[in-house]
This record gives C-alpha cells, structure tokens and sequence, in this order.
C-alpha cells in the first residue's frame, strides 16, 4: 500500500521527537517539502496525496541526516538571509537570527558609499547582504580558511555579487593593506570557550567547523586581537562592530576603553541578552 503524504509526514515528526530534534514538526515540513519540490503550505492542502518509492527514498535520507542531528541549514543546503539565498555547508558557519540582526546594525552605521571589512566572512553572508542593500559601497570580505572563501565566492556569483566583493585569504588583519581604511569593520569571530563548546547542541559541536566557535583566553582572545588592530584600519570616525559573548561585555569595554575608542555600546541579541559591541574611534 502506498503512503500518503500525511503519513510520512506525522511519521516523522515522531521520528523526530524521538531524536530529541528541536522544532520537530517545522523541521518535518521543511525537509518533505524541500525533497517534493514544493512549499510547505502545500503539504496540508494534499495530505492523501501519495508518496511513491523514489520520492520517499529522498526524504528517508534527509530524515537520517536530520536524526543524526545534522543542521536542518546543511541538509537543505541553503537558508535565507535579507532576501539572499546563502549556500551552507560544513565549510563555514550557519547564519542565525543574531547575523541578522548584526546586519541591521551595520546598515545603521553606514553611508553609500562606505567601505566595509568583513573579518572572518564565513559563507560570506553579511559582506553580500551590505553589498546588494548597499549599491554604492565597496566590501573586502576575508578569511583565514580557503574552503570557507571558496563557499563564500560560489555565493557572491550566484548572488551576482561577484564584482562588487573583493575576497582575500587572512588571518585577521595581517594581509589587508596598511594603506586601507574602513568606514566599518564587522567580525562575529570565534568567542565560545572549551567549556562554553561542551554545552552547545550537537548540531553545533559535530558538525560546525570548531576553528570558527573557539577561542583561548575564554573566548576572549580573536576579540581581543581584532579591538587591538582595528583602529589601524577604521576611517576617521569609522565603526567596529562584534558578536560577542554574553559575558563578554564588561571586559571588552574596558579593554577598548584603554585603547583610546571614543564610543563604546553594547546591544542586546533578541532573547535581551549583551551580543552585540560597537566601537567609534
């Protein structure tokens, strides 16, 4: 007897819950609709439809991956971010609610025709953001990893983004020119300690490149390096903004403090937590 689309959908969200998957019944909707090709309001206007072998064959290897606790972003190979469609994969960390609204805190900060160093771009997500709201703006967008400059260029030309971002492999700061100055300068580098990495859920610590999460000094050190360099390369009332801990805030505004940075604020993620720090030189 052939399966109805209902009954592999309440399947596996059971499957799911089994498996302890967060949001087990969003995550049910978005792999069936992803692997049927259709979207996910469909799935309840064609409950009896059936689902046939080589179909459900698709799904049962999505379902796999997703009980694994493999990111639901890896799977479907993409998410969404400021109307960009970003490719994700193991080479780079997956954009959050909290790159988002990183994000709306730069196109705060800056003017049309700013330039914009992106640190540690991952898949690229907030250097192509800024470039595609922000026509006129100039972006270098750097990282240390080959394999996450390789995911974040496929994006920029898939994006049509590919001439108006400059990519350059970095660590930090150590080969941007001496002679550049930015208008802003964003980075969410590594800031979780070993301890913090223990407790995180297991889609972060088996399947996101550690090297992008981690930090020594308890997180602190990439901050650290990145506040210390930064006024090197910030334009004359230029801005530095950073995803940090949540503990973080305290020590870093003294630290920046005694680096002579003139404004130092600190904004709140969406759950009110201290995420987010802006630095003006």
């Amino acid at each position: 007897m052939t399966a109805t689309l209902k009954d592999i959908r309440d399947k596996t969200e059971h499957y799911f819950i089994s498996k302890k998957v967060p949001n087990a019944k969003l995550d049910t909707d978005l792999i069936i609709a992803h692997c049927l090709g259709i979207q996910r309001l469909e799935i309840y206007l064609d409950l009896e439809r059936p689902i046939y072998e080589k179909e459900l064959d698709n799904i049962r290897e999505c379902v796999r991956r997703r009980g694994k606790r493999e990111p639901l972003q890896y799977i479907l190979g993409f998410t969404e971010v400021f109307n960009c469609q970003i490719k994700v994969d193991s080479r780079a960390l997956i954009p959050r609610q909290e790159t988002e609204y990183m994000i709306e805190l730069c196109m705060q900060l800056i003017g049309e025709q700013a330039r914009v160093l992106d640190l540690g771009t991952g898949s690229g997500v907030i250097a192509l953001a800024l470039a595609k709201a922000f026509p006129k703006i100039s972006v270098l967008a750097i990282d240390q990893s080959l394999e996450a400059l390789a995911l974040a260029k496929e994006n920029a030309s898939a994006l049509a983004l590919n001439e108006r971002v400059d990519f350059l492999m970095s660590d930090w700061f150590s080969k941007v020119p001496q002679a550049e100055t930015f208008d802003l300068i964003v980075a969410n580098p590594p800031y979780l300690s070993q301890s913090d990495l223990k407790t995180a859920e297991p889609e972060v610590t088996e399947f996101e490149p550690t090297n992008a999460l981690v930090s020594e000094e308890g997180g602190l050190l990439d901050l650290k390096r990145i506040i210390q360099n930064a006024p090197n390369f910030l334009a004359e009332k230029g801005w530095l903004v950073l995803e940090t801990g949540i503990e973080h805030e305290a020590i870093l505004s003294e630290f920046a403090n005694a680096l002579g940075y003139v404004n130092i604020s600190c904004e709140n993620d969406l759950e009110n937590r201290p995420r987010f720090l802006l630095l003006q030189i």
